[in-house]
């Protein structure tokens, strides 16, 4: 039986749409639900139209009430049953209560080369400090900020003159070939380290 693969989006989804195109045929996994908390997401209308459940939860209307606003997307996914959770460029930081509820099925994909650059402006922090690569990285999701076990990453080289917009169109890619690849291997019980080039 297949397991279910509940995918947490915030934008376009392009890294949702690489697992959902992969999770086809032999694979040992399907999405059951789609979720963002932005209603306008693009992504949502893009799995809406692959035949995945869909739901939004506005985090606005929560304020400052992460507590609330992670119950809510809890009492979401616990209708859907998901056997793994995956976090495609969601852009909200979770509660300690959140993750532990989810622990050990819960991944992120990450536009650094972790541990380097944890957080935000990835792509121009690593310009900034000199940086000879630069990459992606997909974890394990703890209460720590992209501080769980990292499961793969992929590399690219920094090149002179490299500009954020630049670096991250040519990581973007490799995301999208790493997260599917981490996936299967996730859902199978592997957990050795992947590397991608």
């Amino acid at each position: 039986m297949s397991k279910r693969v509940a995918i947490l989006i915030s934008g376009g989804g392009s890294n949702m749409v690489s697992l959902c195109e992969d999770m086809v045929g032999e694979h040992p996994a399907r999405p059951c639900l789609v979720l963002s908390n932005n209603p306008d997401a693009g992504g949502l209308a893009k799995a809406a139209a692959r035949g995945i459940d869909t739901v939004a939860i506005d985090h606005r209307p929560f304020g400052k009430d992460r507590a609330a606003f992670d119950a809510a997307v809890t009492d979401a996914l616990e209708r859907a049953e998901p056997d793994v959770i995956c976090l495609a460029g969601f852009m909200r930081i979770l509660t300690p209560e959140f993750t532990a509820r989810w622990e050990g099925r819960m991944l992120n994909i990450h536009p650094s080369l972790l541990p380097k650059y944890k957080g935000l402006n990835t792509h121009a922090r690593a310009i900034e400090a000199g940086d000879t690569e630069a990459g992606c990285s997909v974890h394990e999701v703890t209460a720590e900020l992209d501080g769980g076990p990292i499961l793969g990453q992929a590399r690219v080289p920094i090149l002179e003159g490299d500009t954020h917009d630049a670096l991250a169109a040519r990581i973007l890619p490799l995301e999208h070939k790493l997260y599917p690849a981490v996936l299967r291997r996730f859902i199978k019980g592997e957990r050795e380290l992947l590397n991608l080039s």
